[in-house]
């Protein structure tokens, strides 16, 4: 077994405290992820999503939108997530603010957004994204990328100077959290770790061992 002692350093931040802490978790979540777009960490929307049915299953995606309730991504519908969260709706979020020594888990239950606001965002994307998520079977096996390709190409000439509709199998979830975790790195592995959890529709912070 390999053990990899020369990657490891000291946490050395600030820290965070319960009164650096807002009383809404969506609020919090706004001031830190700002704070990782102020820094210019590398795509600090990006998030690990977490969906288990039958097995275990992890993958990128992106943040798209949140607000006081929810928060939202976009996929196929037809997609080894899709199916996941079809079977089991629980599910997990994780931002690895790394840049920061931060990261932000949330946990809690998948459901589709309007076919409306999907519509919305999807009308929004640059024509080859568009063209991307209507020709793209997510997940099923092709034999090579060519396939891919020539199937781009077909739609993009099919819609030329025409506007893409909306693909049946494609649009946005929204996950609505239970629990959100804030994570400072401190020196020792004493790590800061806050938890707010919704109890009787109001939000609990409590501070967690490192």
């Amino acid at each position: 077994m390999s053990y990899y002692q020369d990657l490891r350093r000291e946490y050395m931040s600030k820290g965070l405290s319960r009164d650096d802490l807002a009383n809404s978790p969506f609020i919090q979540f706004e001031k830190w992820l700002g704070e990782a777009i102020d820094a210019k960490l590398d795509m600090p929307n990006a998030l690990s999503l977490a969906t288990a049915a039958d097995f275990v299953s992890i993958r990128t995606v992106l943040l798209k939108s949140f607000d006081e309730n929810v928060f939202v991504f976009f996929t196929n519908y037809n997609s080894t997530k899709a199916k996941q969260i079809a079977k089991n709706p629980n599910a997990a979020m994780l931002f690895p603010w790394l840049g920061l020594d931060r990261q932000v888990k949330i946990t809690g239950t998948i459901q589709k957004i309007s076919k409306s606001k999907s519509l919305l965002y999807f009308l929004s994307r640059p024509i080859e994204s568009q063209i991307a998520a209507t020709c793209s079977n997510q997940s099923s096996i092709v034999a090579t990328r060519n396939d891919i390709l020539r199937e781009f190409n077909k739609i993009k000439q099919k819609f030329k100077n025409k506007e893409l509709p909306l693909p049946d199998n494609w649009g946005g979830y929204a996950l609505v959290p239970k629990k959100i975790e804030f994570w400072q790195g401190r020196e020792n592995r004493l790590h800061d770790r806050f938890v707010y959890e919704l109890t009787n529709n109001s939000w609990e912070i409590n501070r967690l061992n490192p």
